[in-house]
């Protein structure tokens, strides 16, 4: 039955780590991912695509709701397909992300969507990063986690994650640009971020990449899901 498929939800705000240390765990448990934030990124790259205006909360539902996405996971990392086509590095833009945000807070296009998230749990597991997994989308999940970190050190990362990728931007720009989207995320009216009641809190400020993908597999091992080994 798909509700005995176990699934590890992973919410957090953006820069808590959430999508590196999915990616690394789904390949170590050999379980399915979902990266839910690409979903609303794809959701507003396919509206760019088409022409269709963000704003447009029925036009851009229906885009939702035929969306054709892939999330390849190779090394640990996730690649992400939309139609076909190769877009990880265009959706990972601050500017898409801010677009992905204001399509996230569109009732109907998160209903569209909801299915569509539930549709990836496939034995023999699902790890599933976002800001409601826990929450809304997963609800019955047996491990469910929130990552969380300063929104200094969430800007500090990201700054070095686009130095990386050779693209100049500006530390503090990021800084007030996370703090405004936190804002937006936690007091919308649908699906506003925050933990799960039942969630695991897990400040990743000072902790180290495989730290924390060592402590969650700890986790997932006590309560049965996945060997300690």
């Amino acid at each position: 039955m798909i509700d005995r498929i176990p699934v590890l939800t992973i919410d957090g705000p953006g820069g808590a780590g959430k999508g590196t240390i999915s990616g690394l765990l789904a390949e170590r448990l050999g379980w399915h991912l979902l990266d839910s934030g690409a979903l609303y990124r794809l959701t507003a790259a396919a509206a760019i695509k088409h022409g269709v205006a963000l704003d447009n909360e029925s036009a851009v539902a229906a885009l939702a709701e035929s969306l054709d996405v892939a999330f390849p996971v190779e090394e640990g990392k996730a690649r992400t397909l939309l139609e076909g086509e190769e877009v990880s590095q265009l959706i990972r833009t601050e500017q898409m992300g801010e677009q992905a945000s204001i399509v996230a807070a569109l009732p109907a296009v998160r209903t569209a969507l909801l299915q569509r998230q539930r549709d990836f749990r496939h034995a023999p597991g699902l790890v599933a990063d976002g800001r409601d997994m826990g929450t809304v989308v997963f609800t019955d999940a047996p491990l469910k986690v929130f990552l969380t970190a300063s929104a200094e050190e969430r800007a500090r990362r990201r700054h070095l994650q686009l130095q990386e990728s050779g693209m100049d931007a500006s530390l503090s720009s990021l800084l007030k640009e996370i703090q405004a989207r936190d804002a937006r995320d936690t007091q919308r009216s649908v699906a506003p971020l925050k933990p799960a009641d039942d969630a695991i809190t897990l400040d990743t400020t000072r902790l180290s990449i495989p730290e924390v993908v060592e402590r969650l597999s700890e986790l997932l091992a006590q309560r049965g899901l996945a060997s300690d080994s």
